[in-house]
């Protein structure tokens, strides 16, 4: 069973996910278990004529597609970023996550929430989806990676040394660990993908990747150390590459995946060649996550326009990995 944490209820989350949902029932016979308000998911797949068979997950468990509602019942008129909306954007991702902890979902899909409504609502130490699960799950050794295709299938996969950090404190927080993490996970990740090399390059942090020390050091401090510890540990690790270069080659397909210092250096590019089906995985998790790679869209939810190429891409994502997995073990 694949459980999809349906988000922000006032955001395009639910209806990328039924959307989704609706498009994957017929590619294979994968249960799916929607988190979220129930009026609001019964409402969308009637307004948009989805033709979903959406079931309770309590009354009918074999159900193709089953439904949970962890909170209250929401109200049908709430603004965006509404605080009882936040609320509930949370109680879906939290009970998706105890499913999988629990080994009761092979893997979570979440659709987006609002950091900014989260923290309005009271949950002021909220940093991201990405770090609420780790803390959920009892651990620190995780990372984004984000991955993107263009229409002639060429790819980019995308580990971030740190996430979301300001940049004026990104070389601070640049240790030489999470770099040697991040490399690590990559390399896991590319195996996970059943890539048949896990070729992983290293972006500098600096322009021109600090030029011997002549535009910041960190690149002979911290980045090359990290490089040069996990090729002694047997890792295919490259770098470090002036970044305005190195996705050039990457997304060429000299390497399998690249370690990126910040946020945006990674996912500048990433957007440049997989905007409406960029997905986002959550690295060393004990659980697989995924999820589309876009955010609430306020401005469109509820219209019926929102497209739902990244959340199916998550979907897919999820599977293929979970598939993966089972075969592996």
């Amino acid at each position: 069973m694949l459980a999809i944490a349906l988000g922000d209820p006032t955001g395009i989350g639910p209806e990328v996910a039924l959307k989704a949902v609706a498009a994957e029932l017929s590619r294979d016979d994968e249960h799916y278990l929607l988190i979220g308000d129930e009026r609001l998911a019964r409402d969308l797949n009637a307004r948009f004529g989805l033709g979903l068979q959406i079931g309770s997950s309590a009354q009918n468990p074999s159900a193709r597609v089953g439904l949970q509602s962890p909170g209250a019942t929401l109200p049908a008129n709430l603004l965006a970023g509404d605080a009882a909306a936040a609320q509930a954007a949370l109680a879906a991702l939290k009970y998706g996550a105890q499913l999988c902890l629990r080994g009761e979902a092979s893997a979570l899909v979440t659709a987006p929430v609002n950091k900014e409504a989260i923290i309005r609502a009271g949950e002021t130490g909220f940093v991201g989806q990405t770090e609420l699960l780790s803390g959920l799950a009892g651990t620190d050794r995780t990372t984004m990676m984000l991955l993107g295709n263009d229409d002639r299938g060429r790819w980019l996969r995308v580990a971030l040394a740190t996430i979301h950090v300001p940049i004026r404190e990104v070389a601070a927080r640049l240790q030489r660990e999470r770099i040697e993490l991040a490399i690590a996970l990559a390399a896991q990740a590319c195996h996970d993908l059943g890539l048949p090399r896990s070729r992983v390059a290293v972006c500098g942090l600096n322009p021109h990747a600090g030029e011997g020390g002549k535009i910041g050091d960190e690149e002979i401090t911290t980045i090359t150390p990290a490089v040069e510890a996990m090729k002694t540990r047997g890792f295919d690790v490259h770098g470090p590459f002036a970044a305005d270069a190195l996705f050039y080659y990457v997304f060429r397909g000299d390497y399998d995946a690249v370690v990126a210092m910040y946020h945006d250096q990674g996912l500048v590019p990433l957007k440049m060649i997989g905007f409406e089906s960029g997905v986002n995985w959550t690295l060393g998790l004990p659980f697989i996550r995924t999820s589309p790679d876009h955010g609430t869209a306020y401005d469109i939810a509820g219209k019926g326009v929102a497209n739902p190429s990244s959340m199916i891409a998550a979907i897919r994502l999820a599977k293929q990995l979970a598939k993966n997995r089972g075969q592996a073990q």
